[in-house]
């Protein structure tokens, strides 16, 4: 009989970092069996969503529990460096781990019951995000879109949001026109940590008024910039017209902006950037 072993210091605050789905909150409990011998460990639960979580002297891992397979490796691993691991870790989970996840699922579920089920799963995630757009404030109409279906709503700065769920591919995405202060709230969420970054001196004023407070993202050309890579947030934001001048830039410029590669859980985390 295997001895459970006693949960990790970090469960419970990064439990507490993750948001609640349908109702149901993660769960903090042993883990089984040891992944790693005299490390301190433990297993948060959500639903069908098993995460196990290592602390070494140092470092901090996580694993997702796929019963079809065994891990041959950590999905996340940080080290103890930072002013906050726990914030840190919380959210290479909502950027990248979770949405991989809802991927993976996506998937399966395509191969085993069709594209169309595929698309009644991304709209049940759509009403997850739109409940609680609702929650806070928002007033969200559903529309149609080439690729899916959508919600739309418009935030009191008078911007215009839309959140899409995308056949086929079990990720949901943003989009944005307003004025770009109306993003400042978002871009932490959705950005990578800036990892001692520093502002490129590079670009056009238009590009550094967004660099300077955000390193991670990179100038694309005189009106654009981007972000994100394989599996993270993906993302842009541009001036609406081309002729539009670059070499002036304040709160107030008016801007489109789309985000791709988005979980439900990181949604539900920065709805209140939304509204």
């Amino acid at each position: 009989m295997t001895t459970a072993i006693a949960p990790a210091e970090t469960a419970a605050p990064l439990a507490a970092l993750l948001p609640t789905r349908k109702g149901v909150a993660w769960q903090v409990g042993p883990v089984p069996q040891g992944i790693r011998a005299g490390a301190s460990m433990a297993r948060l639960v959500q639903g069908e969503r098993v995460l196990d979580v290592v602390e070494l002297d140092g470092r901090i891992e996580v694993y997702v529990d796929r019963q079809d397979r065994v891990a041959d490796g950590p999905d996340v691993v940080i080290t103890e460096t930072g002013p906050d691991p726990v914030a840190e870790l919380a959210g290479r989970l909502l950027r990248v781990v979770l949405p991989r996840l809802e991927r993976e699922a996506a998937s399966v579920t395509l191969h085993a019951h069709g594209r169309d089920q595929v698309i009644v799963d991304g709209a049940q995630h759509l009403n997850e995000v739109g409940f609680s757009l609702i929650d806070h404030g928002a007033h969200v109409d559903p529309v149609g879109h080439t690729n899916g279906v959508g919600l739309t709503w418009t935030a009191p700065n008078g911007a215009e949001w839309g959140v899409w769920a995308i056949t086929d591919s079990g990720a949901l995405s943003l989009s944005y026109e307003g004025p770009v202060s109306g993003l400042y709230g978002l871009l932490p969420v959705v950005l990578p940590t800036a990892d001692g970054r520093e502002p490129a001196d590079v670009g056009t004023a238009f590009t550094r008024h967004l660099t300077d407070s955000f390193p991670q993202l990179r100038p694309l050309n005189a009106d654009e910039v981007e972000f994100g890579g394989y599996e993270d947030p993906k993302g842009w934001i541009v001036l609406p017209a081309k002729d539009e001048p670059t070499d002036q830039a304040d709160d107030s410029r008016r801007v489109v902006a789309e985000f791709s590669n988005l979980g439900v859980d990181l949604l539900l985390t920065a709805v209140t950037h939304l509204v």
